[in-house]
């Protein structure tokens, strides 16, 4: 198939890299992916500024595309600009750290993942849970396979996979879950200082985790050593809600 590689790691990423060479054993795998980190840019979009593309070499041969924008960006690009035909699927990562709970709004990972799915083509994102991880080994192994489930099954229209793996070898991976996207969210905290120019300004520090311990949910079968599949869809309705506002006479 013709896949399209991305992620928001940047181009020289340890994790694109090994997600290319596990992909490229089968496929025509194009990596579009930003020229710099942009980590927790969410679904930005470039608009004021031009969209410049470079190709990018590593160990001496030709890997792919380095674009001066997001990880949505350079789907949106990589579809409408630098292959023809387009990619029958779209694979962003792996992402260095877990990408669950409330972390899939802020993921550029998954926002390439989700912008694809707009966009009408199967996409996965695919992060591991670790920023040091002790192996890409399970993701490298898992990942080929579902592309190929998901070429073979197909997805729901609008709908990607976003995927996580346990910071452990292939070898002692429990399992898989198809989980639902959980509740696990973060408590954050700001350190407050001066510059040299005596002007103030905050710096993200610390941060504790308020956990999910529902089993059906991605963080908890990630915790207990299972990769979560957790298919999700950009329509952020809340339908209960939206029944009960009916009701307000507005």
């Amino acid at each position: 198939m013709k896949l399209l590689l991305t992620n928001d790691d940047g181009i020289f990423a340890k994790g694109i890299e090994t997600l290319f060479h596990a992909l490229s054993v089968e496929h025509d795998v194009t990596v579009v992916a930003p020229e710099t980190e942009q980590s927790a840019v969410g679904h930005a979009i470039t608009m004021l500024e031009p969209l410049r593309v470079n190709t990018v070499n590593r160990n001496g041969r030709f890997f792919g595309y380095a674009l001066r924008g997001t990880p949505a960006d350079c789907v949106k690009i990589a579809v409408s600009e630098l292959m023809d035909p387009a990619p029958e699927i779209v694979v962003s990562g792996i992402n260095l750290g877990a990408n669950v709970g409330v972390d899939v709004i802020y993921s550029g990972t998954v926002s390439a993942a989700t912008e694809a799915a707009v966009l009408g083509l199967p996409s996965i994102a695919v992060s591991i849970d670790s920023f040091t991880p002790v192996s890409l080994s399970a993701a490298k192994e898992f990942i080929p396979k579902l592309v190929a489930l998901a070429a073979k099954e197909g997805l729901p229209p609008g709908v990607c996979l976003n995927v996580n793996v346990p910071n452990l070898p292939a070898e002692k991976i429990r399992g898989v879950r198809i989980t639902r996207q959980g509740t696990q969210r973060y408590v954050e905290k700001y350190d407050r200082r001066i510059d040299p120019r005596n002007h103030v300004y905050y710096w993200l520090t610390n941060e504790s985790v308020l956990l999910d311990d529902d089993p059906e949910s991605d963080s908890c079968a990630l915790a207990t050593g299972y990769i979560s599949v957790t298919p999700i869809h950009h329509d952020l309705t809340s339908y209960p809600a939206l029944e009960r506002l009916k009701g307000w006479g507005l």
